[in-house]
């Protein structure tokens, strides 16, 4: 059979998208490379969320139109976001494209493929979104001891700065059932630490329940024997209700680990991004998260520069960020998106203000960081191992503060021979910037 390489842009929910494909593909008796010379066909599973992740996916596919022109690969395929939300363009303006898929014909790629190494002219394949496959057998791209569940698809939260559910569509939630049998399944083949994802975790089952559930799913999930860490991405401030933080507060293998999108702290601003809450109420909610779950480690992300976005408001935003003090804190100017009705609004503010409130965000950030590790030294904290260097001669790992591939890491010594995915405590003797030094 031909030979098929992948490359996958974005995010960990595109990723997942990504290792159902492979999968449908593997079964079908492709040869998956992970090479991409001598690929008969590459996909490019695209992100097209905003600007500089569309940039890298067209220069992936120009890097990929030289390979072909170079006679090493023979045909292109792009899958994925770019591909659902900008497939006239595409076709129009990059002509090496050999294949189009939209999100809506992802299960049925082992055809696509068929049907492209044999055409002569390019394939446009876009069906309703809402056939995204949700579950199925996968082939994991992560490391054997740690992977994702998407436990839901699609967001109906339409904040004005985002096209996802233009993209994606409306949430649809797995049932509770069908997330616990891939989570069992997965602990089976080896996962230890299981991260679960969505575009929002904590909406999910509103869908089928007419209640949120994350609560009951994560409490079903402790009980699966071989998962030892369970992290949870995407929660929405609004909807981290008390029995949530609570079953986060009780199960031991839940990480005390919130990844919370506040994206600004000012009333006005969140109004406008049809988003929830104000600077009172959001500093009240990172005191209860802190009162109720020891040493709970928040990360958030903040958008700098949104429309009408004036200097007080701004310094309100910088004046929050230094007195929470988050533990992992992202911040991006704000990018006007194709469709959205933020783009749309007045007072867009220049390209340079943008960037540079979000470097003056970063840079306050930086000392907090640099704080709250000081304070980690001395500590012994339970670490996952993700390898050894051995150029360094230290093992890498993570705490329950780093989620892989998007925190930080801890860099250790160990008289003890220790496999990835093994867990082991690690005490902090130091740090470098974001991430820990220790020994065992």
């Amino acid at each position: 059979m031909a030979k098929i390489g992948m490359i996958s842009l974005g995010c960990p929910k595109n990723q997942v998208d990504a290792e159902l494909m492979l999968a449908k593909l593997d079964a079908a008796g492709y040869e998956i490379s992970g090479e991409i010379s001598g690929c008969d066909a590459v996909i490019i599973n695209t992100c097209g969320f905003i600007d500089d992740a569309k940039r890298e996916a067209i220069d992936n596919i120009l890097e990929m139109a030289d390979y072909k022109d170079a006679g090493e690969i023979k045909k292109i395929i792009v899958t994925g976001c770019l591909s659902e939300r900008y497939k006239e363009e595409i076709l129009l303006e990059l002509p090496e494209v050999d294949a189009i898929v939209g999100l809506g014909n992802n299960g049925n790629i082992v055809d696509i493929v068929n049907q492209t190494l044999e055409a002569s002219e390019p394939i446009v394949a876009i069906g309703d979104k809402k056939n995204l496959p949700l579950c199925g057998e996968r082939l994991l791209t992560t490391p054997e001891y740690w992977g994702y569940l998407k436990i839901a698809e699609g967001c109906s939260n339409h904040c004005t700065y985002c096209a996802i559910p233009s993209i994606r569509g409306e949430m649809r939630s797995r049932t509770i059932e069908s997330c616990v049998e891939e989570a069992k399944a997965l602990a089976e083949n080896g996962i230890k630490e299981l991260i679960v994802i969505a575009q929002d975790t904590t909406r999910y089952g509103e869908d089928l329940y007419g209640e949120p559930k994350l609560h009951e799913l994560l409490s079903k999930l402790c009980k699966i024997e071989k998962l030892q860490w369970i992290r949870i991405l995407y929660c929405y401030p609004e909807r981290l209700t008390d029995e949530l933080i609570d079953v986060i507060a009780k199960e031991e293998k839940i990480c005390n680990y919130i990844d919370l999108p506040l994206q600004h702290c000012n009333k006005e601003v969140l109004k406008r991004m049809n988003r929830h809450g104000d600077r009172e109420s959001l500093t009240a909610l990172i005191k209860k998260l802190r009162d109720k779950i020891p040493g709970v480690c928040i990360r958030t992300t903040l958008i700098t520069g949104f429309p009408g976005e004036t200097d007080e408001q701004f310094t309100e935003l910088a004046e929050f960020v230094k007195e929470n003090r988050f533990d992992c804190l992202g911040c991006f100017a704000y990018s006007p998106e194709d469709g959205t009705p933020a783009a749309k609004l007045p007072e867009q503010i220049e390209q340079d203000v943008k960037v540079h409130r979000g470097e003056l965000i970063m840079d306050s950030q930086y000392g907090i960081v640099l704080e709250n590790n000081q304070a980690l030294i001395g500590k012994t904290l339970k670490v996952i191992v993700d390898g050894y260097d051995p150029y360094s001669d230290v093992y890498e790992g993570r705490t329950y503060r780093d989620a892989p591939e998007i925190d930080g890491k801890i860099s250790f010594i160990s008289d003890a021979s220790l496999q990835p995915g093994s867990f082991v405590d690690v005490k902090v003797t130091d740090y470098n910037e974001y991430d820990l030094i220790g020994e065992t």
